[in-house]
């Protein structure tokens, strides 16, 4: 076996990780509830970059739907994020023999 040849791969798979996790810092996803009225932009790491809400919704009395509504495009977005890096990594560690379920970073 040769053990300089695995120690090179593993050092290139920890640099393409490292790239990937940057690269998924600079992808945005957004996320939507009450049918647009309520949008967040986050990061693919699922750093939350802005929250936009329609002015319709700003009186007091809607104040408990409002908060519903935005954690529900909270959790879209936070899904579309898993999905972009879950791609993300399957895509970087496509070929190599992982058992099941394991996943990347460790």
């Amino acid at each position: 076996m040769d053990f300089m040849g695995m120690m090179k791969k593993a050092q290139a798979m920890q640099a393409r990780l490292q790239e990937a996790q940057d690269e998924l810092g600079r992808v945005e996803v957004q996320g939507a509830s009450g049918g647009g009225m309520v949008n967040v932009t986050m990061s693919a790491k699922g750093d939350l970059k802005s929250v936009s809400i329609d002015p319709s919704l700003l009186t007091p009395s809607d104040k408990d739907m409002v908060e519903d509504l935005i954690l529900a495009a909270f959790a879209d977005a936070k899904g579309k994020a898993e999905r972009a890096a879950g791609e993300k990594m399957q895509a970087l560690t496509a070929g190599l023999p992982l058992p099941p379920g394991m996943k990347l970073p460790f």
